[in-house]
C-alpha cells in the first residue's frame, strides 16, 4: 500500500540523508517512477524532503541525516501519520509506524501515537448505499490527536442533543464515518453525519490504557451483527445472481454452498440474516421468481402476505367487453367503437 511505502521512504531519508529516486526504488522494490511519485508526495504533503539536482544530488530531509526526525513539525508528523494510519491493518505499515513513532523526537510522540491509530478503515460492508466524507472528519481527527473533549450538537432517531465526549477514534465503513467517544453514559458510537454542530473544548483527557481502536470497533460490529442478524433464511438463488446478493446483504450473505442438490444447474444455496422475518420478506420480495426461500416458514408466509398484499393493489383487471361512451351536448354519445347515436329514442 502507498501509506507504508511513504513510511519507509521517510525512514530511508532520516538514516542516509539523502537517496536518489534509483536507490529508492532499488530498496522498496517498485519502478523509478512509483519511487519519484512517492518522494514528490511527502514534499507536495508537507514533509521537508526537497531534491537536489547535478552530480551527487538527490532527494534529502531537512538537516541532513539525523537519528531522529526532528525535520518534521508536529503538525507535518500528524498528517503523515493520518495518511498511514488507515492502512495500518497490514503487519508491515503497522511495523513502520512503531519505527516512526519510535524516530520522533519525545517532545510530541504521544500525539503521533494518537494520529497513528486515530483512524481505522473497515472494509467489510453493512450493506448500506455509501455515503459522502463528511466535512467535520478532519475537524474530528485533529480533537482525536491532541485529546480535547469536544461538544457535540447531535441528531438522533430519538431526537436532537447536545453532550460532551471524549473522541477516542473514527472509523470509516461503506464510506459512513463513526466516531468513538466516552462520555457521561459511557462509550458510544455517533454516525459522524448526524452530527449537526461541533465545538473543541480546552479541557483535555486521558485515553484509557487498554483502548485500542481497531479491537473496539470489532466489538461494535460483533454487537451491531448480533442485532442485526436474529433471524436467518435459506435461499436458492442463480450463481450469476451471486454479487448482487452478496453486495446487497454485505457480511449477512453466508454460508455459500455451489451445486445445489447435485443438480449441475448453475444455482447456489445460502443464508441471509436481518433482524426479522418481516425484514427479510420486504428485501427478497424484489427478486420476484430469481430467488426461493426453502425455510424458514415465518419467511415465506411474509413473502406470500406481500405478494396478496401487491396483487390486490396493483392487479389491473382487462375491460373485456366494455363499451365506454362520451356524451356530447348535442345529446349524442359515441362509444369506443366510434359509432355515433342520437340522443332522441325511437
Amino acid at each position: 500500500m502507498r501509506a507504508d511505502r511513504l513510511v519507509a521512504v521517510l525512514l530511508l531519508l532520516q538514516s542516509r540523508g539523502r537517496v536518489t529516486a534509483a536507490e529508492v526504488a532499488t530498496e522498496l522494490e517498485v519502478s523509478l517512477a512509483t519511487a519519484r511519485r512517492d518522494l514528490e508526495a511527502l514534499s507536495t504533503a508537507g514533509v521537508p524532503v526537497y531534491p537536489q539536482p547535478g552530480r551527487g544530488g538527490g532527494w534529502s530531509l531537512v538537516g541532513g541525516a539525523r537519528t531522529d526526525l526532528s525535520g518534521l513539525t508536529r503538525d507535518e508528523a500528524h498528517a503523515l501519520l493520518l495518511v498511514a494510519g488507515p492502512a495500518a491493518g497490514d503487519p508491515a505499515t503497522r511495523t513502520a509506524l512503531r519505527k516512526l513513532v519510535r524516530a520522533l523526537p519525545g517532545t510530541f510522540r504521544a500525539e503521533a501515537e494518537a494520529a497513528a491509530q486515530a483512524v481505522v478503515v473497515d472494509p467489510g460492508a453493512w450493506g448500506d448505499v455509501p455515503e459522502d466524507r463528511p466535512e467535520l472528519v478532519d475537524r474530528l481527527q485533529r480533537s482525536v490527536v491532541t485529546r480535547h473533549r469536544v461538544e457535540l450538537a447531535y441528531a438522533s432517531r430519538r431526537g436532537r442533543s447536545r453532550r460532551v465526549v471524549e473522541p477516542l477514534g473514527l472509523v470509516a465503513k461503506d464510506e459512513v464515518w463513526y466516531l468513538l467517544a466516552d462520555g457521561p453514559t459511557g462509550r458510544r458510537t455517533f454516525r459522524v453525519d448526524r452530527v449537526e454542530g461541533l465545538q473543541e473544548l480546552t479541557e483535555t483527557f486521558e485515553v484509557p490504557a487498554d483502548f485500542d481502536l481497531a479491537r473496539e470497533w470489532d466489538r461494535v460490529v460483533d454487537e451491531v451483527e448480533r442485532r442485526r442478524s436474529t433471524t436467518s433464511a435459506t435461499v436458492v438463488v442463480a450463481q450469476r445472481f451471486l454479487p448482487v446478493l452478496r453486495r446487497q446483504f454485505g457480511r449477512h450473505c453466508t454460508d455459500v454452498r455451489t451445486d445445489v442438490d447435485g443438480a449441475g444447474d448453475g444455482r447456489v444455496r445460502c443464508r441471509l440474516a436481518a433482524p426479522t422475518a418481516l425484514d427479510l420478506a420486504r428485501t427478497l420480495a424484489g427478486w420476484g421468481g430469481d430467488l426461493e426461500v426453502l425455510a424458514p416458514d415465518s419467511v415465506r408466509r411474509e413473502l406470500a402476505r406481500l405478494g396478496r398484499e401487491l396483487t390486490r393493489t396493483y392487479d389491473v383487471q382487462p375491460t373485456v367487453g366494455r363499451n365506454l361512451r362520451t356524451c356530447h351536448r348535442d345529446g349524442s354519445t359515441t362509444g369506443d367503437d366510434g359509432v355515433s347515436s342520437s340522443g332522441e329514442s325511437g
